[in-house]
């Protein structure tokens, strides 16, 4: 509780959380520190860690201006397709080098439309921004569940199955599971925002041409740029084939040496780009998970939140399903997701043993409901990064977020009741 409440207040910087989390099992609980130290790492920390080395190598490459030219050329000018365009081409990615890495990468793609089309604007582009960021916000919060690699949350919740149940889950198997309903939602994004915000433009056409000068003088593509995308490629298949075998963690960790090994990005970049203090954090709240596990915490909390849903039917079946995911939404959204599951993977586990109800669907619900952090600025990177931009307000979140949530929600109680048990959950 403590932990939580100094995480969502923050009156000190969240590394120091994680430190007082490590100091407080030995200090408080008489565990030997050997023990809390073998507790931060596992193969989800590396993975964590890794990912976002990947991140900083990738971004460092400078893509932007290319991507959005690319979308354009697929989708064409109409801004209704240029948004959908961006929507899909920062979801697929974020499914698989997490929101935060492509929110960063995307943000300055819709931010030179905006510009641009701002140049010669008589109109205002309040709207147009918004559509434009949002797409690139929620098309990554969507996606953050399609694979592992989508965000912290999926492997934190992985090493939960296998700590606790010895439920091994490889990065095919949770694709086969999550992947469609993140493709269902990517059209919904669009349809929602454009349902929301009235875009003052319905063409982007000026500023594709003034975008179309700015690449050309960029000139082709280096021999660098395509040993990049040669790398990540091979990371992916990495994480794909042999994530099973010897791990996501290792396969992130030697797609970043390869990156180093190649000369595309100094140490020094990722030594300062890497948010080290984010690996504790991650590192330190599994740790407490594991102790909530061990101690019995975890099971008292879920018998209790069960004998809460009894006395209204929800404590089996669906009513359960939507519980679980009702909660999930309230803690990521004032808190990150990858620290929300965190917090409730042991809780919610323990809860399907006690309601005898699959550990995995449990498990997948509190996982893709910690996507649904539509509501807030903090609830998800993505959200902070294009909310930096300065175009957006903190109501408009709220203004658009019910309806994502609403959306996605029943997406995956959909998926919970029909998909899943013909895929054999």
């Amino acid at each position: 509780v403590v932990a939580t409440i100094l995480k969502v207040s923050e009156p000190v910087p969240l590394p120091t959380v994680a430190l007082l989390i490590i100091v407080g099992q030995v200090l408080l609980m008489g565990i030997s520190s050997s023990t809390v130290a073998r507790s931060l790492m596992n193969d989800s920390v590396f993975f964590i860690m890794g990912s976002l080395m990947l991140a900083v190598a990738v971004v460092k490459q400078k893509l932007d201006k290319r991507i959005a030219l690319l979308i354009i050329r697929v989708t064409g000018a109409k801004t209704v397709r240029v948004a959908f365009g961006i929507t899909v081409t920062s979801g697929i990615m974020a499914s698989f080098i997490g929101e935060h890495t492509v929110a960063a990468m995307m943000l300055p793609v819709g931010l030179t439309l905006i510009t641009l089309t701002a140049e010669d604007d008589t109109k205002g582009t309040r709207n147009l921004a918004a559509i434009l960021l949002f797409s690139i916000a929620y098309g990554c919060s969507v996606a953050g569940i399609g694979t592992p690699s989508g965000g912290a949350r999926n492997a934190i919740m992985i090493g939960y199955w296998q700590q606790f149940q010895g439920i091994e889950i490889d990065y095919l198997k949770w694709m086969l599971y999550a992947y469609p309903m993140f493709l269902l939602q990517l059209p919904f994004v669009t349809l929602i925002l454009f349902m929301t915000f009235r875009s003052e433009h319905s063409d982007l056409s000026p500023a594709v041409a003034k975008l179309e000068k700015q690449v050309e003088t960029q000139g082709p593509l280096q021999a660098s740029d395509w040993v990049a995308m040669t790398l990540f490629f091979m990371v992916l298949m990495g994480w794909v084939f042999f994530s099973g075998s010897i791990g996501m963690g290792t396969v992130a960790i030697l797609g970043a040496a390869a990156f180093l090994v190649a000369g595309l990005v100094k140490w020094e970049d990722l030594n300062s780009g890497v948010n080290w203090g984010v690996v504790l954090l991650y590192a330190a709240a599994i740790s407490l998970g594991v102790q909530m596990k061990e101690t019995g915490a975890a099971q008292w909390v879920a018998e209790s939140f069960l004998a809460m849903l009894t006395p209204i039917g929800a404590d089996q079946g669906a009513g359960l399903w939507l519980s679980v995911s009702l909660l999930t939404t309230g803690v990521t959204n004032t808190m990150s997701n990858g620290a929300a599951v965190a917090v409730l993977g042991p809780i919610v586990l323990n809860l399907a043993e006690a309601a005898k109800e699959s550990p995995l669907v449990i498990g997948f619900i509190t996982s893709i409901s910690s996507a649904f952090a539509y509501l807030t600025v903090v609830g998800t990177p993505a959200c902070t990064i294009v909310y930096a931009s300065g175009y957006l307000k903190t109501k408009d979140f709220l203004v658009v977020g019910w309806k994502m949530v609403l959306m996605s929600t029943i997406l995956m109680m959909i998926f919970a009741a029909t998909y899943w048990p013909l895929i054999g959950i």
